[in-house]
């Protein structure tokens, strides 16, 4: 028999399960430092236990107190709850087992959505700020067994014991926490208060500190108000005091199939698309999280919303959502809520919406950007700049034939001035989303002619100069020529107003790219130099247009002196790219300089001369 047939036969000798070993200092760490933001959430996940035991107990017992009382000072925390309480089976089931949650105890499987917590880390949270935690609690459900008492240490360790039936009277569980050297001030009887109010102003059941009340119901959003107006005055106080800003408006969100109630306070000043909103969010009237961002459309970004839900899920760390079909539904609802409130100041509130759209024009452009009903809805009322003034594009549209606009800042303010001076309507696309609703102009109105501003069409709205005056200026159109074309740009001289105006200085996109084409061809070797040559276009070069109209043109082309023509020239070039907060090249640079030496040269040597 060979070693292969007998190791084949020799019998497998079935290994024993490990159980995992837990380090509790190590765990209490990971969720201190990698888990929960801050200590602070020690209180929320006591306050946690005690709602779903009340809410656990009144399941069974609808009549059922339901009270939750904390008692702070001297470094410990004592807090009582009037919930379902546990026997000593429950203790070394529950208490003692990381990771098991009492909401999926035998009989509450099917009621698991009224709960809170899901994840079974409950009291290890306390051991972030204490040293010892010690649980006494009758159970509701088995009325003739004993209190039992849970204690335990953060080294891991923890007794249980049963006490006499007069030890606790009542049903319910007292949690008692002994402050971790250090962190006394978590369990001083100011923060806890402010924590528990900040957690638990909406729980639905009786809780306080001491003496002092923690929930405050109905929410602000639910109350009723002898007016509009009253309601509007109470929510920009609620508004002031949890975010430290008084609303331009509040937008009631309302949404019954989420089980979302709650309201959106509307930004009084403009902030950047790209800052992150956060928002404070609820759950079964605990809160979850005041830094939620995922909630609304990133079109959102101007208000602020606070609402109370039981439909979200929380992450492991109940510090924020879970991104699933759930919220992206909700996010899409409570944008829609957005949209309607924008649609209704359109259609009944103008002052309000001209205040709003003053401040928060942004957020409405890039919602349009995507949304035509949305875009027919703002077209106007959302103002853009352009040369007949600050106007709606639906205005613009009707006062000129073809709507033309710019794709930048530098082109608009490039040709504003001339192109208004000659009749042609020019948008400044160059803001944040204005090109792309500019384009989008013909599908909400129909018949609407949009298009780009180019060279060719600013120059061919200039008059022609007479063939016999352009004829006697060739010698100085020559040397500005042969000034301007080691730079890529043509001259033309046209008759344009205003008469202020002696050169201006005209390209496009086109231009420009084959303006770095031909630099970067000037610039590499010969290899490269040869791959960037055969991508050259014929794409239209930047140009130079001479104002005939102007009396310096008329001076600088009656010179006799061709060299003394092309600093001038020189000169206007650089003054027309000046004039347009174009970026200035290092060969700009130069010119300038050149320019600027050779006119004080001429100056002096003719006051010499003289």
């Amino acid at each position: 028999m060979d070693s292969q047939t007998s190791q084949s036969q020799t019998p497998q000798v079935p290994q024993q399960p490990h159980t995992f070993q837990v380090d509790l200092r190590g765990l209490v760490d990971l969720l201190s430092h990698h888990l929960y933001s801050s200590p602070k959430v020690y209180l929320r996940e006591l306050l946690q236990n005690a709602v779903d035991a009340i809410t656990a107990r009144r399941a069974e017992e609808p009549d059922a107190p339901a009270r939750v009382r904390l008692y702070a000072e001297n470094g410990t925390l004592r807090v009582e709850d009037s919930g379902v309480g546990l026997t000593e089976a429950d203790v070394h089931n529950l208490l003692a087992t990381i990771g098991r949650s009492s909401k999926r105890a035998e009989g509450l499987q099917e009621a698991r959505s009224d709960f809170l917590g899901q994840f079974g880390i409950g009291l290890l949270a306390c051991f972030v700020v204490a040293e010892r935690i010690r649980v006494v609690s009758r159970s509701a459900r088995t009325p003739d067994a004993p209190p039992v008492e849970w204690t335990a240490s953060d080294d891991g360790s923890y007794r249980v014991r049963t006490l006499p039936r007069d030890a606790r009277a009542e049903p319910g569980t007292t949690v008692h926490l002994v402050a971790r050297a250090g962190a006394g001030e978590w369990l001083s009887p100011e923060r806890v208060l402010q924590l528990a109010q900040d957690f638990g102003s909406l729980l639905p059941y009786d809780v306080r500190v001491g003496d002092e009340a923690v929930t405050d119901l109905p929410a602000p959003w639910d109350r009723p108000y002898p007016s509009p107006a009253t309601r509007r005055v109470a929510l920009a106080r609620h508004c002031h005091e949890l975010f430290g800003f008084t609303p331009l408006d509040a937008i009631e969100l309302n949404v019954p199939l989420a089980g979302i109630r709650g309201v959106a306070y509307v930004l009084p000043s403009a902030v950047s698309p790209a800052q992150r909103a956060t928002h404070r969010v609820h759950l079964k009237g605990m809160l979850l999280t005041e830094r939620a961002e995922q909630l609304l459309p990133d079109w959102a970004f101007f208000v602020r919303c606070v609402l109370d839900t039981d439909s979200l899920r929380p992450t492991a760390s109940r510090e924020s959502l879970y991104e699933d079909e759930t919220l992206a539904a909700v996010r899409d609802a409570l944008g829609q809520r957005i949209r309607s409130w924008l649609t209704g100041l359109a259609a009944g509130d103008p002052e309000r919406l001209a205040a709003f759209l003053s401040v928060h024009h942004l957020g409405v452009k890039s919602l349009a950007r995507h949304d035509k009903d949305m875009l027919r809805t703002m077209l106007p009322w959302l103002p853009f700049e352009t040369t007949d003034g600050r106007l709606s594009l639906e205005e613009f549209a009707q006062r000129h034939a073809v709507v033309h606009f710019t794709r930048t800042v530098e082109e608009y303010r490039q040709v504003a001035a001339i192109a208004s001076a000659q009749g042609v309507g020019v948008v400044n696309g160059g803001y944040t989303y204005d090109s792309d609703l500019v384009e989008a102009l013909p599908s909400v109105r129909p018949g609407t002619v949009v298009a780009e501003l180019d060279a060719d069409t600013v120059t061919a709205h200039m008059d022609l100069v007479d063939p016999a005056e352009e004829l006697a200026l060739s010698g100085f159109l020559a040397a500005a020529r042969a000034k301007l074309d080691p730079l890529g740009c043509d001259v033309v001289l046209r008759a344009f107003r205003p008469l202020s105006v002696p050169a201006l200085h005209l390209d496009d996109r086109d231009a420009r790219h084959e303006q770095a084409r031909a630099e970067a061809e000037d610039q590499a070797d010969d290899l490269w130099a040869g791959i960037l040559g055969s991508l050259r276009g014929n794409a239209p070069r930047a140009r130079l247009v001479l104002n005939h109209l102007n009396p310096l043109v008329r001076r600088i082309g009656s010179l006799g002196d061709p060299e003394l023509m092309g600093t001038a020239t020189e000169s206007l070039y650089g003054q027309a790219l000046l004039m347009a907060q174009r970026p200035l090249r290092p060969a700009d640079s130069a010119l300038l300089n050149r320019a600027f030496i050779g006119l004080l040269e001429w100056a002096t040597n003719g006051e010499e001369g003289r």
